[in-house]
């Protein structure tokens, strides 16, 4: 008999498998292992995990995947990243490189790419900050909704509209740039305080737009300043449905008194922090990463991001939210669960997603990986199997292999190889 049955998960959040995408033929992912130890059969229907079993109980007709050797895990959600400028290191243009080419057409080639690269990494959702107002007005954000649309069944992309100045003259066009933006359908409205001459204007203007609209607000913020830090948070303490900062890798740089005193500010507004352990992004920063202990400790929610995917900012982006977990546990101290929690169910938190866990009634968005343990996962997480919507969008698989060797033979190394034959079919 099944472990659990179908329940309605807690909150009241959009279902985000409604529309055409979703999937309602059955699919049975069989012998994965769960966190806790168990191995069990899992099977989908209609986007949602309609059954949790032990491993053979869920015998039914219909395909099934085989996931022996796999560690089972509520999908990641990358919280931050910039899907206009991904993949521009070394020039974007069609012909190879040279100068980046901000023609609509490649910033949604651009924007499909680097979501499919994430994707493959097992993000099934992504937060893209999109600039806005300028010279080129709307021109990318409507690029990058059109690369939503063309991502429909495969991923779910987030823009966010982020203009650069909003107050004074300069800004006022950029303002109703903002307005607009949100009527075209962004997921939140953003943008980047310390660039505005008037740093509190500017996190004020974003604000009424967002009560206005109902909208979630993600800003970017180095976080060196405490007082400005601290007068962000008193204006968005209670905001609905929510504030995202980040990537306040200031905090760090403060002194510990002064990060102290601004940290508990932010916990008592209940904001969320989003940090970015592989780099920053969009050159306002320093280099570093948020002081993710002392926030923890405060209280306050840490999500983990990507920031820049090979642009100019971090050439080497990987835009992998395995290894942000990974740089979080290494070098922050966290317990492999809390890092990986941080890119997950923090990350879904942040961005306004339904809850994910591997029971009955939950979103289907699951991510496979072999391994064992969580810790191990971090460590070497070659080989995975992304499920979105109920259905595999993406597989990537290593094979690890040895020569000949009585050493290898003696102490019997792993090999990453496929599953001896059986009931299911590998993946």
């Amino acid at each position: 008999m099944p472990d659990s049955q179908p329940r309605q998960p807690d909150g009241d959040a959009a279902d985000e498998t409604s529309g055409p995408a979703a999937e309602t033929g059955a699919l049975v992912l069989c012998g994965a292992r769960l966190t806790d130890g168990r191995i069990v059969d899992v099977r989908l229907g209609g986007g949602r995990i309609e059954a949790v079993g032990t491993a053979g109980s869920l015998a039914v007709p219909g395909p099934r995947v085989d996931l022996r050797g796999y560690l089972l895990l509520p999908a990641p959600a990358e919280p931050h990243i910039h899907s206009d400028t991904a993949l521009t290191a070394h020039g974007a243009g069609p012909e190879g490189p040279g100068p980046v080419s901000h023609h609509p057409e490649d910033i949604q080639r651009r924007a499909v790419e680097a979501a499919l690269l994430q994707l493959g990494h097992g993000a099934t959702a992504l937060r893209a900050h999109v600039g806005i107002g300028d010279v080129r007005g709307l021109t990318s954000l409507e690029a990058v909704l059109q690369a939503r649309r063309s991502l429909r069944g495969l991923a779910e992309l987030i823009p966010v509209a982020v203009p650069r100045l909003l107050t004074g003259v300069a800004g006022a066009d950029n303002l109703a740039m903002l307005r607009d933006a949100v009527k075209m359908g962004v997921g939140a409205v953003g943008g980047c305080p310390d660039l505005d001459p008037d740093p509190a204007g500017y996190a004020e203007a974003v604000l009424e737009i967002a009560a206005e609209q109902g909208c979630p607000v993600d800003l970017h913020t180095d976080g060196d300043d405490p007082a400005r830090l601290g007068r962000l948070a008193a204006m968005a303490g209670g905001l609905r449905p929510g504030v995202s900062i980040g990537p306040c890798a200031g905090l760090s740089r403060l002194p510990s008194q002064a990060a102290a005193r601004v940290v508990d500010q932010i916990a008592a507004a209940g904001l969320t922090v989003t940090c970015l352990p592989q780099g920053g992004c969009c050159g306002a920063e320093g280099r570093g990463i948020a002081p993710v202990r002392l926030l923890r400790a405060a209280g306050v929610r840490v999500a983990a991001g990507s920031g820049a995917l090979r642009d100019v900012v971090n050439p080497v982006g990987r835009g992998d939210p395995l290894e942000a977990a990974y740089l979080l546990a290494s070098q922050s101290g966290m317990r492999a669960d809390e890092a990986y929690d941080a890119v997950s169910s923090v990350a879904r938190s942040a961005m306004g997603l339904p809850e994910v866990r591997v029971e009955a009634g939950f979103p289907a968005e699951l991510l496979a990986v072999r391994g064992e343990q969580l810790s191990g996962v971090l460590s070497l997480a070659y080989s995975r199997v992304v499920v979105h919507r109920g259905r595999v969008v993406t597989r990537t698989s290593a094979v690890r292999e040895y020569c000949d060797s009585e050493t290898v033979v003696a102490l019997g190394l792993p090999r990453q190889g496929r599953p001896e034959s059986g009931p299911c079919s590998g993946p």
